[in-house]
């Protein structure tokens, strides 16, 4: 069992920045990859961004790529993602996502992922 706590998020204007976390606790010897989604209101879950836990790839959804970067620490069992130049349809709940026992290549998949986070709320003003 893998917990995953977020914190990070708050309410920011346009063209603004921040930065949320994503602390991993329990199992976490097989975690393979940890990601962000996000999830709008009135609108389903959708993939923003993960890493894979022991090799440098990452990927992102292409409405977020050049605005946000997703790095971890693995020592701290705690992945980020910075949050640059937002808009006001970034405002959504977002929530961390771990990949357990394996990777994954569909990544961008609710389903691929094995544990998941409470959600922070993030609201962007115009």
């Amino acid at each position: 069992q893998v917990q995953l706590v977020e914190s990070g998020g708050g309410l920011v204007q346009a063209g603004g920045s921040l930065s949320l976390s994503c602390v991993a606790s329990g199992d976490t010897s097989r975690l393979y990859g940890m990601g962000w989604f996000r999830q709008a209101p009135g609108k389903g879950r959708e993939f923003v961004a993960t890493t894979k836990w022991s090799w440098s790839d990452t990927y992102y959804a292409d409405s977020v790529k050049g605005r946000f970067a997703i790095t971890r620490d693995n020592a701290k069992n705690t992945v980020y993602l910075q949050m640059n130049s937002l808009k006001p349809e970034d405002t959504a709940v977002y929530f961390c996502a771990a990949l357990w026992g394996q990777w994954r290549w569909n990544y961008r998949d609710i389903g691929a992922y094995d544990y998941w986070g409470q959600g922070t709320q993030v609201t962007v003003s115009s």
